[in-house]
């Protein structure tokens, strides 16, 4: 992944940098990310391992029975072996076997459930599970299970299935920490584990954090100088408001969104051409700078095209859900992928706003979840009623219908947020949705195969979840009703929990994606619920929860973590701490762009083509022509736009993204993989863009400072935010003095490493000089604490 003239740099240079990093391991540490959790199903309330003195269905038994049973026993009645389904307590209790004489669950007789006896029996011929499926039960769940019969076998509906009541605020012995509602919630949990909350993090740490999390940049040395001088109990506050109300909150908020949607600027598939989407990009950078209260930003994306008297900015929010992959490639059976359009929109929707995994119930019923395959298609039959085709003749350049065509006339009118002006066509046409005349019959797909329909089904959606109102129209914009009624289990809590992911990395429920019975379980189910209603209840308005989070002492404490706290809650479950972060891909970029001062904030329009390495779009092009063939570097200011507005192939996304764990848009994504590895180190040594930006730093700091000292404190707070200590000042002085001694010794060209990058420096700069300064900032910005939000 070198990119010529880094590539003819590095050969001569690095040996100075890697030098660095390993003569300041307190300083570099690539991987170090505390903050990273997993998605366990059968872990212990009790985070000491012991037995609960009460078992609950829901928090102790069911993650066992779904993990480890359901497979042969659980809802699929197509799969259900030896009659037994542990599913609901009606089938676990029935008698078996052919003279019905013996009993899984017997439910407060131990003795005489077979459930029992089969899991510790040593007979492998009787072992439950049985060996062959490489399921094994740990002592603490087979003591669970018993003690769970022993105490009368009690069911309950899955958690996420029962509509949240607001609980009861606990009180805590510590009534000076919390700050709201959320703290006390928190408090009361570290209270029974006999734990204390967190010191609170540092000023310049807090204020770092609130602005990537609200903002996705950085905060200027003038506003950490500012926010630490000021002594105002709101200053915090304040400092959330102010970022809740800029261009830069509603940009990052979208850039969520664009995963969620599945958003890219090409169709997909082998020809992978190009799509022109942007315009409803700008539509959703529109509505979270206006603050749309959610519900109406998610029905205006299901069904804006259905709404009484339906505008133009309604109908391009419709795009949503066009943004899927669609094939141009000759000799494919339209059918067949028009119905994997269908499929793609019906589990994007419960994926983004239900949280289940309705894709697992296309080809048979769900085999963890109450979803079964008619549940399936009858969601499906919701998005299989616009007038669209399998395969768009014509090849690049074709628009698949449906679209809008957005003109001067409509930029003019209600359109007015469109930026048509940074476009060269004077016609933009957008895929949006367009709901037939004549209803399109669906149907139950056997194996879920195109060409194999069975019963015909009608709109609906799951009674597990929430019938379907008798009096709601049944099409999309029924369905949107249906999402937000008032009884509908899921959808504040999905929102809440995503909004939760995004301030503290990790969702209440840790599996964001999924909170059917594979899912994780909530580390705090009454405040998931307390959080679920007030989004509800305060119209939801995304500002008003982001900055209720904000606000919390759980939000403010620091990420010191303890060696104990460590070994007893390594993944931050208890929220005993703050989670060390790692900046995500888009922010890596922008933030070197941002405080190296070539950042390009304008908003909207066509995406743009910053560097990537020469050649990978040529050696996976699918041969049918058209703009993705051949990739060509943007220019001038359009190379330093945000990473939000970055063309998006989608058989080849842009690379160094990728590399920091981007989601591929292939699919719906709620939440990214989060992964370390050397080649993460290699893109922040060798991407031009960070190597520029480290140059225009140094030129800058220059300016600023005449001392290198104070030209090196100057970039060290730019990009980490505080102020570095003797030590590490030191330890950069020394660095900045060996690499200006290998330029002077010709170790290193500065001519070379200089001219890395289209941006150009007056030659009044002393180019020795400017070199071993750029190198030290580029080295600044390799530290571990630069690529962490803290």
């Amino acid at each position: 992944m070198l990119v010529q003239p880094t590539k003819k740099f590095l050969t001569r240079s690095l040996t100075g940098l890697y030098s660095l990093l390993v003569s300041i391991p307190v300083l570099v540490a690539f991987g170090c990310n505390t903050g990273v959790q997993t998605s366990e199903t059968t872990v212990s309330n009790d985070i000491n391992g012991r037995v609960p003195d009460k078992i609950d269905f829901t928090f102790h038994v069911k993650p066992i029975l779904s993990d480890r049973c359901f497979k042969c026993h659980g809802p699929d009645k197509n799969a259900i072996e030896g009659g037994l389904s542990l599913n609901t307590a009606e089938d676990a209790y029935m008698a078996l076997g052919k003279k019905k004489d013996h009993y899984a669950i017997v439910p407060g007789d131990v003795e005489k459930s077979e459930l029992v006896n089969r899991i510790y029996t040593a007979d492998e011929s009787l072992m439950m599970p049985p060996p062959e499926s490489n399921l094994t039960l740990t002592q603490y769940e087979k003591e669970v299970l018993k003690k769970w019969i022993d105490q009368g076998a009690e069911y309950k509906e899955h958690w996420a299935f029962i509509a949240p009541e607001k609980p009861i605020v606990p009180k805590t012995t510590n009534t000076t920490w919390a700050q709201n509602e959320i703290d006390q919630f928190v408090l009361a949990q570290l209270e029974q584990k006999g734990l204390q909350p967190s010191e609170k993090a540092s000023k310049e740490k807090l204020l770092r954090r609130v602005f990537f999390d609200l903002t996705g940049l950085p905060p200027s040395v003038e506003q950490i100088n500012n926010f630490v001088n000021n002594d105002s109990p709101t200053a915090f506050e304040e400092i959330i408001d102010s970022l809740l109300n800029t261009i830069d909150y509603a940009e990052h908020m979208s850039a969520e969104w664009m995963d969620i949607a599945r958003y890219a600027d090409t169709h997909g598939y082998q020809d992978d051409f190009e799509r022109i989407m942007w315009p409803w990009r700008d539509w959703v950078i529109h509505a979270f700078k206006q603050n749309m209260p959610y519900d109406q930003f998610v029905t205006c994306q299901l069904a804006g095209d259905l709404l009484p008297n339906a505008n133009a900015e309604q109908i391009l929010a419709t795009g949503f859900n066009r943004n899927h992959k669609i094939t141009f490639e000759g000799g494919v059976i339209p059918e067949e992928y028009r119905i994997e359009y269908v499929e793609d929109r019906a589990v994007t929707f419960g994926t983004a706003f239900l949280g289940l995994t309705f894709e697992c119930a296309r080809c048979h019923d769900h085999k963890y979840d109450p979803i079964s395959q008619k549940n399936h298609f009858e969601l499906f039959s919701f998005f299989n009623n616009i007038d669209e085709l399998g395969l768009t003749p014509g090849g690049a350049g074709k628009i698949p219908k449906p679209y809008m065509t957005i003109t001067e006339k409509e930029k003019n009118g209600i359109l007015s947020f469109v930026q048509l002006q940074k476009s060269t066509m004077k016609e933009v046409p957008v895929m949006v949705m367009n709901e037939m005349e004549e209803i399109r019959p669906s149907y139950i797909l056997n194996r879920g195969v195109y060409d194999q329909p069975t019963t015909q089904v009608y709109p609906n959606t799951p009674e597990s979840i929430l019938p379907f109102p008798e009096e709601y129209p049944k099409n999309r914009l029924g369905l949107a009703k249906w999402l937000f009624h008032e009884d509908n289990p899921l959808t504040a809590r999905v929102t809440v929990n995503r909004y939760w992911q995004r301030m503290f990395g990790t969702g209440l429920v840790a599996s964001s994606f999924d909170f059917g019975n594979q899912g994780s379980l909530p580390t705090h189910p009454e405040l998931l619920d307390f959080l679920a209603i007030k989004l509800k209840e305060e119209g939801w308005d995304s500002r008003k929860i982001l900055k209720y989070m904000a606000l919390s002492a759980t939000y403010q404490q620091s990420t010191k973590v303890s060696k104990e706290l460590q070994e007893l809650d390594p993944e931050n479950r208890l929220l005993a701490r703050a989670p060390r972060l790692r900046l995500t891909a888009e922010l890596i970029r922008d933030q070197a762009l941002k405080i190296s001062g070539l950042l390009n904030k304008e908003v909207g329009g066509p995406s743009v083509k910053p560097y990537q390495p020469a050649g990978i779009w040529e050696a996976t092009t699918g041969g049918g022509g058209g703009s993705t063939a051949t990739y060509i570097t943007s220019t001038g200011k359009d190379l330093y736009r945000k990473s939000l507005y970055t063309f998006w192939k989608r058989t080849v996304p842009p690379p160094s993204m990728m590399t920091f764990d981007a989601a591929s848009r292939d699919l719906c994504t709620v939440k990214r993989q989060e992964t370390n590895t050397p080649l993460q180190a290699l893109v922040l040594l060798n991407d031009p863009q960070i190597i520029e930006a480290s140059r225009l730093i140094a030129k800058n700091a220059i300016d600023r400072n005449k001392e290198i000292s104070e030209q090196i404190k100057y970039i060290f707070k730019l990009a980490t935010s505080r102020t570095p200590d003797e030590e590490e000042l030191s330890m950069l002085n020394n660095y900045y003095n060996s690499m200006l001694q290998k330029v002077d010794e010709e170790g290193i060209d500065p001519q070379d490493y200089l001219s890395i990058g289209d941006f150009e420096i007056d030659s009044s700069y002393s180019k020795n000089q400017l070199a071993a300064l750029a190198l030290t900032a580029h080295t600044i910005l390799n530290l571990d604490e630069t690529i962490t939000r803290g």
